[in-house]
This record gives C-alpha cells, sequence and structure tokens, in this order.
C-alpha cells in the first residue's frame, strides 16, 4: 500500500525501540492500531487525521505495516500479543505495561510537534490505552474506540475500565477533560458493560457513542460489526459511522487546533 507519504523513525523508551510512522504538521494524534497491525484501513484514518493539520503518529506494536487484515493474519497477531505482559490482555483492574512506553511517546511528540497537547486514538486491543495514556495533562484528546481488553470473557472483565483504580482516579481528577468512546451496540468484543463502567466513574467527561447495529437496524450494519472507524467504516454523509468519525475528527480540532 502507499506509504511514500509517511516518514519512518525509531522512538525508545522502557528499554523498548520501536518504529514510527509519522505524516502531517501540527499538533500530534498518537494513532494506536487495533489488531492484526497497522493495516490499510488504519492508513486511511491515519490520513484524515493529517488532512485536518494535525500530525498523525502510528507506533508500529504488531503485526506488519501495511499488510491487509484478514483471518489468518489477524490469529499470528494476536496470538504473540496474548502471552506478552506487555499487554496483559486478561487481567482486570490494571492498566497494560505498554501505556507506559505510549506515554513517552506522546510527551516526546509533543515536544516535536508543539501544539496545546496531544490526541489519541486506541483501537479494539488498544483502545483502553488512550484511557491510561490520560494521566498525562499532555493528553488533552483521547479516543476508545471499540475497547476490547481485557477480553470480555465473564462478567468482571467485561465491566474492566482496562486501566487500574488509580490511573482511573487520576483521570477522574483532570477538570475539562472529554474521552470519547465508540461502540456498535451488539459487538461481544466490546461490551456495554465497559461504557457503563466509564459512565459511572467518569461521569460527564466521558462521551459514550454506541451504534445501533442489531439485527435490521435501519444502517444496514452487520451484528457483528467491530470496527468504527476503519473496517466497518460507511464513508457516506449521514451514516452513523461517518458522524462517528466526524465527532473524532471535531474533537482534535476542537482540543489541538484552536
Amino acid at each position: 500500500m502507499p506509504l511514500e507519504d509517511y516518514e519512518r523513525s525509531e522512538f525508545e523508551a522502557e528499554g523498548k525501540r520501536r518504529t514510527i510512522l509519522r505524516r502531517g504538521d501540527g499538533p500530534a494524534v498518537i494513532v494506536i492500531a487495533e489488531m492484526p497491525g497497522i493495516t490499510p484501513k488504519v492508513i486511511e484514518f491515519a490520513d484524515r487525521v493529517a488532512g485536518i493539520g494535525c500530525t498523525a503518529v502510528l507506533p508500529h506494536l504488531f503485526g506488519q505495516i501495511g499488510r491487509e487484515a484478514g483471518g489468518a493474519y489477524i490469529f499470528t497477531s494476536i496470538v504473540p500479543a496474548c502471552v506478552s505482559r506487555e499487554f496483559a490482555v486478561l487481567a482486570t483492574g490494571r492498566t497494560t505495561p505498554v501505556t507506559t512506553w505510549l506515554r513517552a511517546l506522546a510527551a516526546a511528540e509533543h515536544e516535536r510537534c508543539g501544539g496545546p497537547g496531544v490526541g489519541a486514538v486506541g483501537m479494539c486491543f488498544t483502545g483502553g490505552f488512550a484511557l491510561g495514556m490520560a494521566v498525562d495533562d499532555r493528553l488533552v484528546a483521547p479516543v476508545l474506540s471499540q475497547p476490547s481488553r481485557p477480553f470480555p470473557i465473564g462478567a468482571a472483565r467485561k465491566r474492566d475500565a482496562g486501566v487500574s483504580q488509580q490511573d482511573l482516579d487520576a483521570v477522574k481528577a483532570r477538570e475539562g477533560l472529554c474521552v470519547l468512546g465508540l461502540r456498535f451496540s451488539h459487538d461481544r468484543l466490546s461490551p456495554a458493560e465497559r461504557f457503563e463502567t466509564l459512565r459511572r466513574e467518569l461521569g460527564d467527561s466521558f462521551v459514550g457513542v454506541e451504534i445501533d447495529s442489531s439485527p435490521d437496524n435501519p444502517h444496514g450494519l452487520p451484528t457483528g460489526a467491530h470496527s468504527v472507524l476503519t473496517e466497518h467504516l460507511v464513508d457516506e454523509p449521514g451514516h452513523p459511522t461517518r458522524d462517528a468519525l466526524d465527532q473524532v475528527l471535531d474533537l482534535f480540532r476542537e482540543r489541538l487546533l484552536t
């Protein structure tokens, strides 16, 4: 896929050195890819972020850069992540350790790009990472798209916000922060109970967008729809997924570009 518009560099923190893709000018938005990795659809979303006047910054955490999503490929990407201590896919009441590395990346990109702060988008497996990053005051526009970690096996994991109580309390203490969450109504990987927890804990600071994916929904969405901003985005004016995308971009405009 065409990646010639993206600068590649390396970033090291917490003893980990990873490849970074970067495009655009203006305040940074950390785009944390969903499983299986930085797919063409993730790149399309990053292009939109760059298009509004921000710098899209994509850390390569897993998978192969630019490869199309597919069943076998998703499986080969998710298995190593499941056994990695950095991702803690089943742990409740815990912020995944890789979030510390992402906070360091956000701080470095803020210094590089300037602006009032940094935005971040987590998707699916990484959806809650943006919430854990928001303990840092430099993160001013966190987006949780279909947050799926910890994997929703059992009632406790379905309710879990994906971060430690200490980090959740730190986010709650921030004045004026808006945490934007996106999910499809019948998405079992990103359960409604998780959004209920976020609403209860964060109150007015959490804006939850839940798109109707019930059987016979008026938008023709499959009941298994999952990826709001990428694979299941219907890029047509008036479609609820396009409205959700526009809401994300508007958050970045409001918090980073005004």
